[in-house]
């Protein structure tokens, strides 16, 4: 296989496994798989080093304990300079900053970096500082609702290009419904399965999805809802799930590491979210011909479309998300034509367009760059 010129260096400095470390994985697969030279810095004992361990993933584990952490930076100057990396690609906040310390320590770089969540950063003067740097030379936006957000808090549209994140839209296709997934968790066999894929974080607004669920509840006695992930909140989130009275109609999974059984056994997805980037899991879940109840939240509308392949609500408004679960609920027809657009409405959310447009970048900066 040809190697390509450009050699980038991946930079993440988050230790759990979420979205954004899944795209991170997807990307540089992408890149290792079309001929290009690319590595990534971690965390010791990340979740992202142990994935890379097992698939043989240039992987070197860095701690970054701070935004401030120079020492950090200068060992990953160090590695660029021996590895001859052109392209230093932040892909979280922290990790933003840790590449701006280590241009401090060799110029030569190119520094990317990724936004994936539509939080403004105008209220914090390091994030201004770190976003309008004159070291990053490009901020991904995973979506246009997140490109906007930062416009409007002041940081340059020429910083600025979307690419959204990509899936692999073949990823769960191997993957059957757990025949003992009912029997295993207690879901009686004539109940439909309303699940959600999320971090039980605060800007997934669980309290709306709980909330929301009671109302559904008090009229439907043949729904379960069943949540897969864990979180900070968890504990706050379960006890308001008690306090609510869900009981054993409102399942709590915990981390799972496949969450493809889970899919396939849902009947429609959930995505409740008050704050999004885009939502790969609602992605994921689309390409599995889930229809999808979602808020208006972010990115979400730049994939659910509302009457085509799901239904869209205002946010944190747990009587609209309770009364659109209820029509999905009483329409098997419904249900059925939103499956079937679900998995068209994602094509160009293929991780091949994300990694496409991530390397035309790379060279668009490199071609104004003589090293």
């Amino acid at each position: 296989m040809e190697i390509k010129p450009i050699k980038v260096l991946h930079i993440d400095s988050v230790k759990e496994w979420r979205g954004g470390q899944q795209q991170v994985f997807y990307l540089i697969c992408e890149m290792i798989k079309n001929g290009y030279d690319t590595a990534l810095v971690g965390q010791p004992g990340s979740a992202l080093e142990k994935k890379c361990r097992e698939n043989d993933i240039p992987f070197s584990a860095i701690r970054m304990r701070n935004e401030l952490d120079f020492i950090a930076g200068w060992k990953i100057s160090r590695i660029c300079k021996k590895r001859g990396f052109q392209i230093l690609h932040a892909h979280s906040a922290h990790a933003m900053s840790i590449a701006i310390w280590s241009r401090l320590f060799h110029r030569r770089v190119k520094i990317v970096a990724a936004r994936r969540v539509d939080f403004s950063v105008k209220k914090s003067k390091i994030s201004i500082w770190k976003y309008k740097n004159s070291f990053v030379d490009k901020i991904i936006c995973i979506s246009e609702t997140i490109n906007r957000v930062l416009r409007a808090d002041g940081i340059p549209a020429e910083k600025l290009v979307t690419i959204h994140s990509g899936i692999n839209l073949n990823r769960f296709d191997t993957d059957l419904p757990d025949n003992n997934l009912r029997e295993k968790w207690k879901i009686p066999a004539n109940h439909l399965i309303v699940g959600t894929v999320a971090a039980i974080v605060g800007h997934k607004d669980y309290p709306n999805l709980l909330k929301a669920a009671k109302h559904v509840i008090e009229k439907n006695d043949r729904v379960t809802f069943m949540a897969v992930g864990a979180g900070k909140d968890e504990n706050n989130v379960r006890a308001l799930a008690a306090k609510l009275g869900l009981g054993d109609r409102f399942i709590f999974t915990g981390y799972q590491s496949d969450v493809g059984p889970f899919l396939r056994a849902f009947d429609f997805f959930i995505a409740a979210s008050r704050k999004e980037g885009l939502g790969t899991s609602v992605l994921d879940a689309l390409a599995v011909g889930l229809p999808v109840v979602g808020t208006r939240a972010g990115g979400i509308p730049e994939s659910v479309q509302d009457g085509v392949n799901g239904l869209l609500v205002e946010k944190q408004n747990p009587e609209a998300l309770a009364t659109a679960i209820l029509k999905l609920l009483a329409s098997p027809k419904l249900l059925k034509e939103f499956s079937r657009q679900a998995p068209r409405s994602v094509e160009k959310f293929k991780i091949e367009n994300t990694f496409k447009k991530t390397v035309e970048l790379y060279s668009q900066l490199l071609a104004a760059y003589i090293f």
